[in-house]
């Protein structure tokens, strides 16, 4: 009996450890990911003036945000490569705009036309 109970506890032990193995190797493997914040500025295309509460959404997920008092916004952890930016606000045409983000290029500028 005590065999049966040894074994049975080595066998836990040994498939306890290699989990926690793949456990490590999967999470160092997703640390090497470089991720970047991608920032912007909206504003009106005719006046030049900021645009408070603009929500600017990345097309195709549920990631969303609004720009602040000073017509900023920004997405953090952000894995490079191209996404679809589309910022929507009352009394204006919806913006969308294709951009490659990476760690040199993270900024936009996004300029939204009046709908009158």
């Amino acid at each position: 009996m005590k065999r049966i109970m040894f074994g049975i506890i080595a066998v836990v032990f040994a498939l306890t450890v290699t989990a926690k193995e793949k456990e490590t190797k999967t999470g160092n493997d997703s640390d090497n990911t470089a991720t970047v914040a991608l920032s912007g500025t909206v504003y009106d295309s005719d006046s030049g003036e900021l645009l408070v509460g603009v929500e600017v959404k990345i097309d195709g997920t549920d990631t969303k945000t609004y720009t602040d008092f000073d017509g900023n916004f920004s997405f953090e952890n952000i894995k490079p490569g191209e996404y679809k930016l589309v910022a929507n606000y009352i009394s204006y045409k919806k913006s969308a705009e294709t951009l490659h983000v990476d760690a040199s290029k993270n900024q936009v500028n996004i300029k939204l036309e009046n709908s009158n």
